[in-house]
């Protein structure tokens, strides 16, 4: 086991400059999916509006991601990237190409019978995931089901190609792919939801015209997840030239069992995961009509930063964090220091920086066509009991990634079931008073739960983190971070009542002065308080420069 007195300075140094800009690719890349994904949720909201229409959809989605969660998404991060990694150090490409076949082969083959089964039998998922739901939309729902469930066979064709593209530490098509994936959404969605019609209410003498969408129009956007899905598989081909596949289905190989043997725990608690989240749902439109889009919109508020900071220095990182597992803990302990002072740096402000103008960036985002003033209240306050956890999400992606590396899920999955226990009890409890808003502060506590006992555990197994600086990187963000939120929540206060935001460019001008004016003086004080991730990624982007 090399000792951190034997450090190679230089080595890391490289090391820790080679993962920023990985971080940088796959940031850039989720910038970008983020985008589109609220350009995806902007479609959804102005053309169908907080309606029936939209939460089926939400449903008919959910079946399939869950599922693909559960028996690939999985897969990639916990094992499919460690062992891939290792096969590639060990073994070389040709290895790793044989592995890789195999996988796509039992990825093919399970999911398309999975496939038939939904196409089957989507009343029952349906029913499964939303049983409060009123038999109209349950019925949308399942219809919808049946467009988006083959994305299933896309999806996880897409996972393997991207696990060995990341395996080989190539992360730029991987990175886009997500963002391929919500431009296809899109793009279907506008193209080819229906017009609107007018209709006449009559009521005596006096008639009332309305103009909506009807209501199968939304199976626009189901086809558009279809093809989003096949999008984001074809543009991983250009990363793999020169590989060999072929049809294989020898699920003995030694690499195929060990990724076997590591997802085991994990699978475990994503199903469990799947029940709290068809639990969660069932709850959400048991106290509204709309509350499960709003639950969605501000989940995808949410995901932006979380996925700009936790999932792209997570993704990162890991493949360094697999092959130095292997030769010894001061390299290891180094690269996931760097990494969590990282994300401590980068998603404290953003969390505060969300929080303090909630209200107007889901004005701008959302509040057009069919979405209400009132809609926004509902998904801004959403949103902002989202955020208490966050932080503790972002730095608990990177310990659950640590482990991974050193090929320990069973732990993560052990430590999973408390905070699920956690979310159950803080939703249940809170549920008769705050309605749909004990969901968002149940997710905040489990990952408060989580992140805690990862990162005391994690510490045990690797006999202390050594010289990582972390809490000092915590209280001087932290004080930056809450100057920057108070002087962004003024600032936005003061160009709502002085500029307005009755037009588009009053919205615009509140959410980026205001976000400047705090931007600015995160900055400004991140510098004097001498927060060394600040200065070091400017000087990375001054001699990239």
């Amino acid at each position: 086991m090399t000792d951190a007195s034997t450090l190679d300075t230089a080595t890391q140094t490289e090391t820790h400059a080679a993962v920023a800009r990985a971080t940088g690719v796959v940031a850039l890349g989720n910038i970008t999916s983020r985008v589109l994904g609220m350009a995806r949720e902007i479609a959804l909201t102005n053309l169908f509006g907080a309606s029936r229409a939209t939460d089926a959809f939400y449903v008919a989605v959910i079946v399939p991601k869950t599922l693909y969660d559960l028996l690939i998404a999985g897969h990639v991060n916990s094992a499919i990237i460690p062992v891939l990694s290792e096969v590639a150090e060990r073994d070389g490409k040709t290895a790793l190409w044989r592995v890789v076949s195999i996988l796509l082969s039992l990825i093919g083959a399970v999911l398309s019978a999975l496939v038939l089964l939904l196409h089957a039998f989507a009343p029952t998922a349906i029913a499964l995931v939303s049983g409060g739901a009123d038999a109209p939309k349950q019925a949308l729902a399942a219809d919808l089901l049946r467009l988006t469930a083959p994305a299933l066979i896309f999806l996880g064709l897409f996972s393997a190609f991207s696990g060995a593209l990341y395996a080989l530490r190539a992360f730029t098509l991987p990175a886009f792919a997500g963002a391929v994936f919500n431009g296809g959404i899109v793009i279907a969605t506008v193209l080819l939801a229906p017009p609107l019609q007018v209709m006449v209410t009559l009521n005596g003498a006096h008639a009332t015209w309305t103009a909506a969408r009807p209501e199968h129009g939304i199976e626009a956007a189901a086809l558009g997840w279809l093809i989003g899905a096949l999008a984001q598989l074809l543009c991983q081909f250009p990363g793999l030239r020169g590989a060999k596949l072929s049809l294989s289905f020898n699920w003995r190989h030694p690499a195929i069992r060990q990724i076997a043997r590591l997802y085991a725990p994990v699978m475990i608690s994503l199903i469990l995961d799947g029940f709290v989240r068809a639990f969660s749902y069932n709850l959400a439109s048991q106290t509204g009509e709309r509350s499960i889009t709003y639950m969605n919109l501000a989940t995808t508020l949410i995901q932006f930063p979380q996925g700009l900071v936790a999932t792209a220095i997570s993704i990162a990182i890991l493949p360094t964090l697999s092959r130095q597992a292997l030769n010894g803990i001061a390299e290891f302990c180094d690269t996931l220091g760097m990494g969590l002072r990282l994300a401590i740096t980068l998603i404290l402000p953003a969390a505060v920086g969300l929080f303090a103008l909630a209200t107007p960036i889901v004005m701008l985002i959302f509040e057009h066509g069919a979405f209400t003033p009132a809609d926004t209240t509902m998904t801004a306050l959403a949103l902002r009991l989202y955020l208490f956890g966050l932080p503790f999400a972002a730095l608990d992606l990177l310990l659950v990634y640590a482990f991974y590396a050193r090929q320990d899920t069973i732990t993560p999955a052990l430590i999973g079931l408390v905070s699920l226990g956690m979310y159950m009890a803080v939703a249940l409890l809170l549920a008769p008073a705050y309605g749909v808003f004990s969901l968002m502060l149940a997710d905040s506590a489990k990952h408060v739960v989580h992140a805690v006992i990862s990162g005391i555990v994690l510490r045990r197994r690797v006999g202390g983190m050594g010289e990582q600086r972390l809490i000092g990187a915590l209280l001087r963000t932290g004080s930056a971070a809450a100057v920057m939120g108070g002087l962004a929540w003024a600032a936005a206060a003061w160009l709502t009542e002085t500029i307005g935001t009755q037009t588009l460019a009053g919205e615009i001008a509140v959410v980026t002065l205001a976000g400047g004016i705090g931007g600015a003086a995160y900055l400004a004080l991140a510098w004097l308080l001498r927060v060394e991730e600040v200065r070091w990624l400017w000087g990375l982007a001054r001699r990239k420069g």
